[in-house]
């Protein structure tokens, strides 16, 4: 029978010395039993049913059109990808722009700067929604950070 003393350096009846190591091992089970219903499902979930598919008779799709982008700087002046526009003008040089495509279906990026005042902006999207364009996407700067 063995047993502690107390005194310098025993320590009393209730000293429990701390574990710092993690046990692993419920971890190990867990991650097998895991492993092993995906082994036995996976095949479960695959079609093993042949069929022999008839040929695609459609036209490939066309690439999708050049996107339309919008640029508003903070001085108010609007553009129409690289090429300066007046906000009355807008709708105009849209459909100019966009050629014979449907502008309800057409997507408009806005881009604009982040000092831009509300008003000019409203004023855009205004215009906009005159010409008949409704899809609008707003651009902004993707501030993720680097790995």
């Amino acid at each position: 029978m063995a047993a502690k003393l107390s005194g310098p350096g025993g320590g009393s009846k209730y000293t429990v010395e701390q574990n710092n190591e993690i046990n692993v091992t419920p971890f190990v089970d867990v991650m097998l039993v895991l492993l092993i219903i995906f082994m036995v499902a996976a095949p479960l979930a695959s079609v093993n049913v042949e069929v022999d598919l008839p040929t695609a008779v459609a036209p490939p799709a066309d690439n999708p059109p050049k996107p339309v982008y919008i640029s508003i700087q903070s001085n108010d002046r609007v553009y129409i990808g690289d090429f300066p526009v007046q906000i009355e003008d807008l709708g105009t040089e849209l459909n100019a722009n966009i050629g014979t495509r449907n502008p309800t279906e057409e997507r408009i990026f806005i881009r604009g700067d982040q000092e831009l005042r509300y008003g000019t902006f409203m004023r855009v999207m205004n215009s906009l929604q005159d010409a008949g364009f409704y899809s609008v996407a707003l651009v902004g700067e993707d501030n993720a950070p680097a790995s």
